[in-house]
């Protein structure tokens, strides 16, 4: 009996022992997990918002003059349980393809919005936050519309690579942008050479329409 009791107690502790070694490695993972689990659905968030923008501005019969600011309003509200308010940015870019001199049509830029709502203080005047468009960086903002000022037309426009080469002259498209100040919780944390996988912290997104 003695003998049994005391195997039993060893048993125990090596089990505690055990659990000891692995509750690292399993707080780790649980991390791990969490952190990419936020990530990934930030992501497939931000593919959905892009996408919408740029469909519902190639479909509105309004000119983005007059809705860009409502259609970035309506698509940021669809954006729970991420806070775009606070975190992220929307731009509406208005393309078009262009036949220079040398007969090649290449792709310009015509307009271009960012998600700067100054009726419903929304967006920019209220985050701060602004990544430069990755299509094509305004170097001036109008602080009422949102627009980009002053943007050239005619051979003096802004060109792009996108679509360039693949547009008929004249043929209007849109692209859509989201970024989004992904908030990692666990990142850089390591256990020895394990290292918590990281989305960043500038989430992106693009359509075109």
């Amino acid at each position: 009996m003695l003998s049994d009791c005391k195997g039993w107690r060893q048993q125990r502790g090596i089990a505690a022992l055990e659990f000891a070694l692995l509750l690292p490695l399993l707080v780790f993972l649980i991390m791990a997990v969490t952190d990419f689990a936020r990530g990934l659905q930030a992501s497939s968030v931000l593919i959905n918002l892009s996408r919408e923008s740029a469909n519902l501005a190639a479909r509105s019969k309004l000119q983005l003059t007059d809705n860009s600011q409502a259609i970035m309003r309506a698509v940021a509200a669809s954006a729970p349980p991420l806070d775009m308010n606070a975190r992220g940015m929307l731009y509406i870019t208005k393309l078009m393809g262009y036949k220079d001199s040398s007969g090649a049509i290449t792709t310009v830029v015509l307009e271009q919005y960012r998600w700067d709502d100054s009726v419903n203080r929304l967006g920019f005047r209220v985050s701060g936050y602004a990544p430069p468009s990755r299509l094509w960086s305004c170097p001036s903002w109008n602080s009422t519309t949102g627009a980009c000022n002053n943007i050239a037309t005619g051979a003096a426009a802004p060109r792009i690579a996108l679509m360039s080469g693949v547009l008929f002259e004249g043929e209007i498209i849109y692209a859509a942008e989201s970024f989004y100040k992904f908030n990692v919780l666990f990142g850089n944390v390591s256990l020895g050479p394990l290292t918590v996988p990281s989305f960043g912290t500038n989430l992106y997104s693009m359509t075109v329409f």
